[in-house]
């Protein structure tokens, strides 16, 4: 059973709860007004209208019962659009084939930011999410978190959410959207330090240190990286992929698929289609270990 970490999915989960035990009781019902149906037939009491009584009593217990858990419903649906609207965070939230656009909203346009496959957000602050799609029907959908809403090319869906405990929650697109479906994964990570990170992922990249991370800075910014990643603070202003300022501070690659790890990253660079096939990004097999080494030096250096 998953565990509810904010108010939408603990009314959510109290929903479920309350489903499961009206089915139970009315799958009893029409059990118990079978067998009772079943016992009068073979005493040869006949067709007559009594032998039907106990499954007239069964069904009318069981239509009452459903129409409960269609009013319970409707009021859970309504708690969840008003529940917690107030000082919200507001972030855009873009789905592609396959991974996640994220970018936090301000007041101010200057402290606007962009990262990728990870949510962070503040611990009991209510964040309002505004979805969209870039391609195809995509779902976002946070169990621990709170429901499902679909993300539909050309449309604007919104969610709120709200996490109470700290800690680091699975989210999934949760509608078919190609090959790499099962393979488009977002982390949220509810933080007591929220406002010290945002301040950081508004900060532009790192400058490289050693002359290893600078060959590799201008092996991404003259090679084809930089035509569709973006790196704040360098010319690489890319929109087709993931913007990679503060990449190195993520936790997985490909939107969940492998760690974050130097290994999996030069694999990813080298050959993503064996970790993730259909991806858009092509293959560098021609790189030569040494400009490997120092791409992988100045991608691994921004934090």
């Amino acid at each position: 059973m998953v565990a509810a970490a904010g108010p939408h999915a603990e009314r959510i989960l109290d929903l479920w709860w309350i489903t499961l035990a009206i089915c139970l009781v009315v799958f009893a019902a029409v059990l118990i007004g079978f067998l009772l149906a079943l016992r009068k037939g073979l005493g040869g009491t006949g067709m007559g209208a009594r032998p039907h009584v106990p499954v007239a009593a069964a069904l009318a217990v069981s239509g009452l019962l459903l129409l409960v858990v269609v009013f319970l419903s409707f009021g859970t649906d309504r708690a969840l659009a008003t529940l917690g609207g107030e000082d919200a965070l507001k972030i855009e939230v873009t789905a592609h084939r396959w991974w996640w656009e994220v970018r936090y909203m301000d007041p101010e346009p200057s402290r606007i930011f962009t990262t990728a496959n990870e949510l962070t957000i503040p611990v009991g602050r209510p964040v309002e999410l505004t979805l969209r799609s870039d391609d195809v029907i995509h779902s976002f959908w946070v169990p621990n978190l709170g429901g499902k809403k679909d993300m539909i090319p050309g449309r604007t869906a919104t969610l709120r959410l709200r996490a109470d405990k700290a800690g680091t929650y699975r989210g999934q697109c949760a509608e078919f959207c190609g090959v790499q479906h099962a393979k488009m994964a977002l982390l949220v990570n509810a933080s007591e330090e929220y406002e010290k990170w945002a301040e950081a992922q508004r900060s532009s990249a790192p400058e490289p240190g050693s002359d290893e991370e600078k060959r590799g800075r201008e092996l991404f910014l003259n090679g084809t990286c930089a035509m569709c990643h973006a790196i704040r603070g360098t010319p690489a202003n890319g929109r087709r992929a993931p913007d990679l300022t503060h990449f190195a501070s993520r936790q997985t690659l490909a939107a969940g698929t492998v760690p974050n790890t130097r290994g999996y990253l030069a694999g990813w660079i080298i050959d993503p289609h064996s970790i993730k096939p259909g991806v858009n990004m092509p293959a560098h097999s021609t790189l030569s270990p040494s400009d490997l080494h120092a791409l992988l030096a100045y991608v691994g250096m921004l934090k």
